[in-house]
């Protein structure tokens, strides 16, 4: 788990709105019993006392929102509600806002007791519209306090992710390497999200890592390495620069974080990095990716905000792997009992050099990164290679999330669970073989067809409701998934 300093807690208020000529108690009653609900559930809410039934009460609910430092806000029809004051109000708070409307209780109570929060949701809907407004709708914003509660709380993780997205720092080092035009991140799209980012040279990464050299905190970071990687600890004499490095990062990001509250780093990490800093940064990248700060390879720019994101929504430390390659069909062939109903094109192999975090890794062990080494060091001890994390990745559920701003400067997004499957890689770096139904369709006709990278942030649960809701909330037009068979791509070939 991350120690969550690099992300909101969040803090929701439960407001209930009224329209004038529906009883006002109904609402309160309503809200009250839904708190009650949200309670057994152990959410982090907060009623608001003040009912919203016109302008006036607006104010006063933001009021009473920044005295409780609420940073969520769950507006809740318990009657028709007056859909003015209900969207000014989202419009003002200006944080992350979820809609429901209470569904009637019982049958014999429907004069007194019918509340319409059926039909008012719709015209508020329409408000929504004028004020341009994007707010979380769950599939079916309409229910009984129990169910409504069910709905806040998968509510929780998307506006933790909405509110860490909004005070995000990026910091890159270095320019993009040359065979990677992949991994090309244009600015403005980040802007238009209101992420920062503020990029660096690799001599800026130098400078910082040289100027920490004298920092107390050194030994005791090394010793903590050592701790977590006990056997794996293969090169002691190592342990001290890596430190050194850790140091440095954490420093800088601390000194710039300036006006926002939350950072991530996109660096370059090859080939000029390892004969000036006489390592490879993968094992300190694994590290803070633990807590909860993620550091893109090869100045990923999108993957770090990819791997935030899944971060914040699923409260675990996130990697960055390649969609790297193909499973033999031996290899298939020799596990199809582990396999299951996979067919052999719906798995590929996630790796990168070493950069997950121990806890998602059998066995994690301190290595020499060998494509590197190929070709810094070629027939050579390693040296300067030395410091990846190496392990095969734990079995278990995961998401694939990549958030791109494209060379248009435009968004586009995919996302797809599967899992990781207790498969033997026989192979080196971060590995895992990955098991994602129809990934074949997937990979043509998304990722390929739409022009992603081969960089993919994986997070270790299933993710992908709340990352749809979140980039629905985002504005973002253009979201894709893995469809089943039954529903062709556009550009599927039907023949």
């Amino acid at each position: 788990m991350t120690n969550h300093k690099n992300m909101p807690e969040i803090k929701i208020g439960l407001v209930a709105v009224s329209r004038d000529c529906f009883p006002v108690e109904l609402s309160r009653r309503r809200r009250k019993a839904l708190a009650a609900d949200c309670h057994k559930l152990k959410l982090p809410l907060t009623e608001v006392e003040t009912i919203v039934e016109n302008e006036a009460d607006v104010l006063k609910v933001l009021k009473e929102i920044e005295d409780k430092g609420l940073n969520a806000l769950v507006i809740f029809l318990g009657n028709f509600g007056p859909e003015g004051p209900n969207t000014l109000l989202a419009e003002k708070f200006g944080g992350p806002v979820m809609l429901a409307a209470a569904a009637e209780e019982t049958g014999g109570d429907l004069h007194a007791g019918r509340g319409d929060a059926y039909c008012g949701l719709l015209n508020t809907s329409y408000s929504l519209g004028l004020r341009q407004l994007k707010v979380h709708l769950p599939e079916y914003p309409v229910g009984t306090a129990p169910e409504i509660a069910r709905m806040i709380e998968e509510f929780v993780p998307v506006a933790r992710a909405w509110l860490g997205l909004k005070s995000l720092k990026i910091f890159s080092f270095g320019p993009r390497p040359q065979d990677f035009y992949a991994c090309n991140a244009p600015i403005k799209p980040l802007f238009d999200l209101g992420v920062e980012i503020m990029e660096n040279s690799e001599l800026d990464l130098y400078d910082i890592f040289l100027k920490a050299a004298a920092s107390p905190g050194i030994k005791a970071i090394a010793s903590d390495m050592s701790k977590e990687l006990g056997t794996g600890n293969t090169y002691p004499e190592l342990l001290e620069k890596l430190a050194q490095y850790e140091v440095a990062l954490l420093s800088f990001m601390e000194k710039n974080l300036g006006a926002e509250k939350y950072g991530v780093f996109a660096n370059k990490c090859w080939p000029a990095f390892e004969p000036y800093f006489g390592f490879v940064p993968c094992y300190v990248n694994s590290r803070l990716a633990a807590r909860g700060i993620p550091v893109a390879c090869e100045v990923d720019i999108y993957g770090a905000l990819s791997e935030y994101l899944l971060t914040c929504v699923t409260e675990l430390p996130a990697t960055l792997l390649d969609i790297n390659n193909t499973v033999p069909a031996d290899m298939y062939e020799k596990n199809q009992k582990k396999i299951g109903d996979y067919t052999l094109t719906d798995l590929f192999m996630g790796f990168h050099c070493g950069n997950t975090a121990s806890c998602h890794l059998l066995n994690p062990v301190i290595k020499y990164q060998l494509i590197m080494h190929r070709l810094l060091e070629p027939e050579q001890k390693p040296v300067i290679t030395r410091g990846t994390l190496e392990g095969r990745i734990s079995p278990g559920q995961v998401t694939i999330f990549r958030l791109q701003g494209t060379a248009e400067a435009q968004f586009r997004s995919y996302l797809a669970e599967g899992e990781v499957l207790d498969v033997e890689p026989e192979s080196f770096g971060n590995i895992g073989v990955f098991g994602i139904k129809e990934m074949s369709r997937f990979y043509r006709h998304v990722l390929i067809e739409k022009r992603f990278p081969h960089h993919t942030a994986v997070g270790f649960k299933p993710a992908g409701r709340s990352l749809f809701s979140l980039l629905q909330m985002l504005g973002l037009k253009e979201i894709y998934y893995n469809q089943p068979a039954s529903l062709p791509y556009p550009t599927e070939n039907p023949f």
